[in-house]
């Protein structure tokens, strides 16, 4: 039996590379079997400031709403992403900002230090891209944009990170190499 997975495309663009990685990763999972819903970020229309931090509910644009009824009903989840300036793009963290709010993803108690993880029993995979030679990514700059994403995010929430695929670097790849990389993406998309 197929899980239910959600797919959130966290670059701006569906025509980039992390499109493609996407949308080889949907197509992989429904030909195996899954059921699959989408959120390419560039595509929603929402305010990725949260402009009074927790002070003040900010009501939620529908497609906020709706992404989060998405989270609600999957079982996975699959970020694919760039890393800019060693972190996720501006509009991935405005997403999480928006919509990983207190009472849906998580839940403060008087006199506990760390909070209440809502979105327990899902799990989740990453494909990352960067320019940036991953071994370096690891081992200098200690991967500062797969730890925000799979720890203090996902994890916070409850949400097991169990594979991170990164691909890079992504400027001036041969062709050969990039469609290595989108059969990775689609094996992912297969399990």
């Amino acid at each position: 039996m197929g899980k239910r997975i959600l797919v959130i495309l966290g670059h701006p663009s569906s025509a980039s590379f992390c499109g493609a990685l996407s949308e080889r990763y949907v197509a992989a999972a429904l030909q195996a079997g899954h059921e699959v819903r989408q959120l390419r970020l560039g595509n929603l229309s929402f305010d990725p400031v949260l402009h009074e931090g927790y002070r003040q509910v900010q009501p939620l644009e529908t497609d906020l709403r709706q992404a989060q009824a998405d989270i609600n009903w999957a079982e996975h989840l699959t970020l694919v992403y760039p890393i800019w300036w060693g972190g996720v793009p501006a509009l991935l963290k405005g997403f999480f900002d928006r919509v990983l709010l207190p009472g849906f993803a998580f839940k403060y108690h008087p006199g506990k230090a760390f909070p209440e993880p809502l979105l327990k029993g899902r799990t989740a995979h990453l494909l990352v891209t960067m320019d940036t030679p991953p071994w370096y990514y690891r081992w200098v700059y200690r991967m500062p944009g797969l730890h925000q994403v799979r720890k203090t995010t996902l994890a916070f929430c409850g949400i097991r990170p169990l594979k991170t695929l990164t691909f890079g670097p992504i400027l001036d790849a041969p062709a050969k190499r990039q469609q290595a990389w989108l059969e990775q993406a689609a094996a992912l998309g297969a399990n």
